[in-house]
C-alpha cells in the first residue's frame, strides 16, 4: 500500500487511513488468487481488513495482495470494508457452501471504459466476433485450420474434444462416468465427480470474474457463449478447465473413494491455480484473444 496517510477525526480517537493509488496497486498477475471465508464477519480496523470468525478469532486480510475474496454462507461484510477492498482492487464474490457455487460478484470500479468499449465493438461486428471466437478455439485446437469453420462447427468440435477427455480421465483414474450432469439446486444429487467439477468450475468463474472486472472488461459480452449471465467468463473458463477442474475431479474422486471432502477439494484447486499461474495468464490471454493490450485499472 501507499505511504500517504490521512488522519480522520470525527469525535473518536484518531483513525489511520492509508490512501491507495494506482501506482501502489499490484498487478493482477502478482496477486494471490483467492481466499474462501465462511461463518464470520469482515470489517475494517485502521484501514486494514480484518476477519472475525465464529470462534472470535481475528485475522488480518492483505486485500491489496488478493485478487478476490470468496464469501461463503454465514458471512457479513461492512460497508466500509467493501470501500477499502474496492480501493485495493480486490474483488468480492458470493458463493455457496460445499460446492462453492457462484452466485454473484461485486464489480470493482475502473478508471476508464476503453477496454469494455473495445470488447463491445468486437462483439457488435459479426466478422470480428467470429475471429475472436476462432482465437478462443485455437487454444484448444492449435493445429486445426479454423478459418472456414462456423461457430456451430467449432462448438461441435469442442464438444467432442471435451467428452473424449472426460472418458480418458475416467479410464486413467478408473472412475465410473456416465456424463456431465448438474441440476441447479440439487447439488447433493450429483455423483462425486460431478460435484467436484461443479465446485471447481464455480471457483474458477469467481476468479476470472474478479480479474475481468479489475481489468475493465465486461463479463456479460461473450463471443462463444450466449443466453447466460456471464458469457465472457464462460468463454475464458473453457481455456483452463482441462488443467484446473476436469483431471482434478477424476483424480480426487479416486483418491477420496467416494467421500466428498470440500476442504481437500478447495486446497487442491487452489494449488492448481498457483501452479499454472492462472492470474499471470488471464491478462495476456485476453490481450491475445481480443487483439489489444489490456489497460490495467
Amino acid at each position: 500500500m501507499g505511504r500517504n496517510e490521512q488522519i480522520a477525526n470525527e469525535g473518536n480517537p484518531a483513525r489511520l487511513l492509508i490512501k491507495v493509488t494506482r501506482d501502489t496497486l499490484p498487478q493482477v498477475k502478482e496477486k494471490y488468487p483467492f481466499i474462501y471465508l465462511e461463518r464470520g464477519r469482515m470489517e475494517i480496523d485502521d484501514s486494514s481488513i480484518k476477519w472475525i470468525d465464529c470462534d472470535c478469532n481475528v485475522v488480518r486480510i492483505p486485500v491489496a495482495m488478493l485478487n478476490c475474496i470468496l464469501l461463503g454462507p454465514g458471512t457479513t461484510v461492512t460497508h466500509e470494508a467493501v470501500k477499502v477492498m474496492a480501493a485495493a482492487n480486490c474483488g468480492i464474490c458470493w458463493v455457496g457452501d460445499d460446492s462453492m457455487m457462484f452466485y454473484a460478484s461485486g464489480q470493482t470500479p475502473t478508471s476508464n471504459t476503453r477496454n469494455m468499449h473495445h470488447q463491445m465493438m468486437l462483439a457488435a461486428n459479426p466478422a470480428k466476433s467470429i475471429e475472436v471466437a476462432r482465437r478462443l478455439f485455437a487454444y484448444r485446437f492449435p493445429d486445426a485450420d479454423l478459418q472456414k469453420k462456423s461457430l456451430q462447427q467449432m462448438m461441435g468440435m469442442e464438444g467432442l474434444r471435451v467428452r473424449k477427455f472426460y472418458e480418458q480421465m475416467a479410464e486413467k483414474y478408473n472412475v465410473g462416468w456416465t456424463g456431465r450432469r448438474f441440476v441447479p439446486g440439487q447439488f447433493e444429487m450429483s455423483d462425486t465427480t460431478n460435484r467436484i467439477l461443479t465446485a471447481a468450475n464455480a471457483a474458477l468463474y469467481s476468479i476470472i470474474s474478479s480479474a475481468v472486472h479489475s481489468m475493465g472488461y465486461s463479463p456479460h459480452i461473450g463471443f462463444i457463449h450466449s443466453g447466460s449471465p456471464l458469457p465472457f467468463i464462460y468463454d475464458l473458463a473453457d481455456l483452463y478447465k482441462q488443467q484446473l477442474s476436469i483431471e482434478l475431479a477424476f483424480s480426487l474422486t479416486a483418491e477420496m473413494a467416494g467421500y466428498y471432502d470440500r476442504h481437500k477439494i478447495a486446497t487442491a484447486f487452489r494449488k492448481n491455480v498457483i501452479e499454472i499461474d492462472l492470474l499471470g495468464r488471464i491478462g495476456p490471454d485476453i490481450e491475445t484473444i481480443l487483439g489489444k493490450k489490456q489497460c490495467s485499472s
